[in-house]
């Protein structure tokens, strides 16, 4: 039976725009991440990340504020169906709520896709923002 891992992580003093860019931007994927990704900000492209252990298509792409994208691992099994994986940004004060959800992922493969979240985005991205606070952009 697929599972559907729910997160909802908060990010201090920063802007959709920044969190956003991390993601859609290769270069700054890198920066951030440590690992390479091939990754275009329009509908219907492929992209793949971390040395091609997932890939998939951008489904639906609204900037700053919205990211759907079919989503596979090279370790899934054949037979597994490809998953859904949503990143909803939104402004809270000088924060950033991040809602992910990675929908139909393979129940075999949950508790450490839901764990690898954490320890290859959220938490590199964590680090990543403090140690370049000029990534995050001033109020006015």
């Amino acid at each position: 039976m697929a599972k559907t891992i729910t997160q909802k992580i908060t990010f201090k003093n920063t802007t959709p725009q920044v969190l956003y860019n991390l993601y859609m931007n290769a270069k700054l994927h890198l920066k951030a991440t440590g690992a390479p990704v091939k990754i275009s900000e329009k509908v219907g492209a492929d992209f793949s990340a971390y040395d091609g252990y997932c890939r998939g298509k951008n489904l639906q792409l609204i900037k700053n504020k919205l990211i759907v994208q079919s989503w596979r691992a090279s370790d899934w099994n054949e037979n597994d169906v490809d998953s859904t994986f949503i990143l909803l940004f939104e402004q809270k004060g000088k924060d950033v709520v991040v809602t992910m959800v990675h929908a139909n992922v393979p129940d075999n493969q949950a508790k450490a896709l839901a764990g690898g979240w954490d320890e290859f985005y959220w938490t590199p991205w964590k680090n990543y923002l403090s140690a370049n606070t000029s990534a995050i952009p001033k109020s006015k």
